[in-house]
């Protein structure tokens, strides 16, 4: 029995859209095919959000058909024809015995370059995304294909930036399900009760979603609570919350792989002086910050709004301030830092993340995720931007 199309998040026609734009840059360019092994951008041409990302997998987007065509190991073939928009017969399964192969002169990028070869591009030009790609993988290419022309092609993540209409309201919908479980932390964390216990609640949420929507993947989730403050990438521990301590949350709802991220500070007790007067400086911060959002504006523009208001505070804030986010939460793109000359345009979507780890022994959080308007903004969170205290 052939396996059943799953029900499509997006329309054929937004596929198309963006395959347009792909194709666009690649006529420019003088690419007659594109390898495309970059997971996020393959879920973004084809649909497909199975977690494969780890086996050798590619998608190839030629100018001469409209559909692009999905290789991957045989085993996760019915998966490619199960989410991706495309024609069954465009998801192509090499063998399993490719898998691991310590052969290097017989790998599961052999069957790729095969493919490619017994489609007549053994002497065209050729698109790969070199950071993706090793250098011995490079090397095979060019070994396997000498008569062919490789370029480098690293606009697909570029091109993701400017989201349509149909992601805004994924997006959205991604949001949603963050402020539902910002809220639930608040409501389950409280003195004596282990990380553990709160993270599994708060983890729950974001699994459940709102509204009947769940989410569909669990995206990196930090509870770095006291004495972990003054770092930002620790998940829950086997410690217990403490009054009088704190604990910086950082999540993201998902939707079809979309991530619209959120942080928030919480407060075990009354807040201390030092945590309010930061958090009040980084507020300023954040709204001067939005209120430079505009088309037109650059990212520096953002950046330098959110830095010059902290220093009036008398704090600093060493990393940058945001990036551009989308599938599998962060575009690697632009920045919200100072010297980014990236020209926003509506709807591109970003994280404003003002996390800031200031001594060893104290950090501080809070966030709010945007999409440029065609006016301005539009934050994604409906959250107060309050330290919150349970």
């Amino acid at each position: 029995m052939t396996m059943p199309k799953a029900a499509q998040v997006f329309p054929r026609s937004e596929f198309l859209r963006r395959l347009a734009a792909v194709k666009a840059e690649m006529e420019q360019k003088d690419i007659d095919v594109l390898i495309i092994t970059n997971i996020a951008n393959i879920t973004y041409l084809t649909g497909y959000t199975a977690k494969t990302g780890k086996d050798v997998q590619a998608v190839l987007v030629s100018l001469k058909d409209e559909e692009p065509t999905f290789i991957t190991r045989r085993q996760d073939a019915p998966g490619g024809r199960h989410l991706m928009f495309v024609d069954s017969s465009r998801v192509i399964g090499y063998p399993e015995d490719l898998v691991a192969n310590p052969d290097p002169h017989k790998d599961e990028w052999d069957a790729i370059i095969d493919l490619l070869l017994d489609d007549g591009f053994g002497r065209r030009e050729i698109g790969i995304e070199l950071k993706i790609l090793t250098c011995p993988v490079v090397e095979k290419f060019k070994r396997r294909m000498p008569e062919a022309r490789f370029k480098n092609f690293d606009r697909i993540n570029w091109i993701r930036g400017i989201k349509s209409d149909l992601e805004i309201a994924v997006m959205r919908e991604a949001a949603a399900i963050s402020d539902a479980a910002m809220l639930r932390a608040q409501e389950v964390i409280r003195p004596d009760v282990t990380e553990v216990s709160a993270a599994a609640e708060i983890i729950s949420t974001l699994i459940n979603g709102v509204d009947g929507k769940p989410g569909g993947d669990l995206a990196s989730f930090f509870l770095c609570a006291s004495p972990r403050i003054s770092t930002p990438h620790i998940r829950w521990t086997e410690d217990v919350f403490r009054q009088g301590s704190q604990a910086n949350l950082e999540l993201a709802g998902v939707r079809h792989s979309y991530v619209t991220p959120l942080m928030r500070t919480i407060s075990i007790g009354t807040p201390s002086d030092r945590l309010r007067r930061v958090h009040e400086a980084e507020v300023a911060g954040l709204e001067a910050a939005l209120a430079a959002v505009k088309p037109g504006a650059t990212c520096s523009d953002v950046a330098t709004a959110f830095y010059t208001t902290l220093q009036k505070h008398g704090f600093e804030k060493e990393s940058r301030c945001g990036y551009a986010i989308g599938i599998d939460w962060t575009e690697p793109t632009a920045s919200l830092r100072t010297g980014d000359l990236t020209v926003l345009k509506p709807n591109m979507t970003f994280h404003l993340m003002l996390g800031n780890w200031i001594d060893d022994d104290f950090g501080y959080v809070i966030s709010e995720s945007f999409r440029v308007t065609e006016t301005g903004v539009e934050t994604f969170s409906t959250l107060p931007r309050e330290i919150f205290e349970v």
